[in-house]
């Protein structure tokens, strides 16, 4: 097929040049009856698209057409995805919850460590010397788990109980409150959270709702001694989860979901680590030195 088209655009060419210059004419060629460059250029265009859709035919395929019209099914479906991706840029562009307390007037430390590291123990002597105030995570929910009335109370002890997690909405709430009425009373506005956040997902809620923390303070102990700290409370505490079954599934819990943490939180160079496996006049000079560098009233 190619080559008739080359054969015919040469019959072409030389039927042209017959009909405008004889041979037995004296006057000069005339340069403009020769085939133009726009001319060969698009007779040697057909011939190569004629070339082409003989190789795809050859191959099984088909040149593809233009399409010159859509069916209302095409053009709804057409609108319905535009809306969606109208929805979704609205949504991506959406405003963060606003925290209630800027990081500016309000400092937030979490205190964290396994059960029995003696995280309560440090926080009373950093309220008295920095003007802290100490907010135990556990306190709260186990004093929301007591107070008459409370929708959470059977919730709160179940969960303590088999050494789980409580809901983050309810230990957040009870947290935000608590540091709403410190502040109205003119305690402070430094807070020492103990015990929290156990969980990514809560340490993200908080300071995306409440405010943002200014540091992890984290107390290092090994196992067995917490177990034999806690053994040794329970013996007065009358906690519900100060016995050894409850204790090991309190050190399970501590590893999987609350070291992530603070692993976390040290990527962004947030984590003090105080070993606590001393006594406890050591440990909070270790702290003492921590808290005088950042929290210092010189600074």
């Amino acid at each position: 097929m190619l080559r008739n088209i080359v054969k015919s655009s040469n019959r072409l060419a030389l039927a042209n040049r017959n009909a405008t210059y004889r041979l037995y004419s004296t006057a000069p060629p005339n340069k403009s009856s020769r085939p133009s460059v726009a001319a060969m250029l698009a007779v040697a265009s057909m011939g190569f698209a004629a070339y082409y859709q003989i190789v795809q035919s050859r191959e099984g395929k088909t040149m593809p057409r233009r399409k010159e019209f859509t069916t209302p099914q095409e053009e709804e479906a057409l609108r319905q995805k535009r809306l969606a991706e109208v929805k979704a840029k609205r949504e991506s562009q959406q405003m963060k919850p606003i925290p209630a307390f800027s990081p500016e007037e309000v400092t937030v430390v979490f205190v964290l460590g396994g059960p029995g590291a003696g995280k309560g123990t440090q926080c009373q002597n950093l309220t008295k010397e920095y003007g802290f105030v100490h907010l135990s995570a556990g306190d709260l929910l186990r004093a929301e788990q007591k107070r008459e009335g409370s929708k959470y109370g059977e919730l709160i002890n179940n969960y303590i109980k088999d050494g789980l997690i409580v809901p983050m909405e309810v230990t957040i709430a009870l947290l935000e409150q608590a540091m709403q009425e410190a502040i109205k009373e003119g305690k402070s506005s430094r807070f020492l959270i103990d015990g929290f956040p156990r969980k990514m997902d809560q340490a993200i809620k908080f300071e995306e709702v409440v405010v943002p923390s200014k540091l992890v303070l984290f107390f290092e102990c090994p196992e067995e001694v917490m177990l034999q700290r806690l053994l040794k409370r329970g013996e007065n505490s009358g906690r519900v989860d100060d016995n050894i079954e409850s204790i090991r599934k309190r050190f399970v819990v501590f590893t999987e979901t609350s070291m992530p943490v603070v692993d976390a939180y040290e990527k962004q160079n947030k984590v003090k680590k105080i070993s606590c496996d001393q006594p406890v006049e050591q440990v909070y000079q270790h702290v003492k030195s921590i808290f005088d560098e950042i929290f210092s009233e010189s600074n």
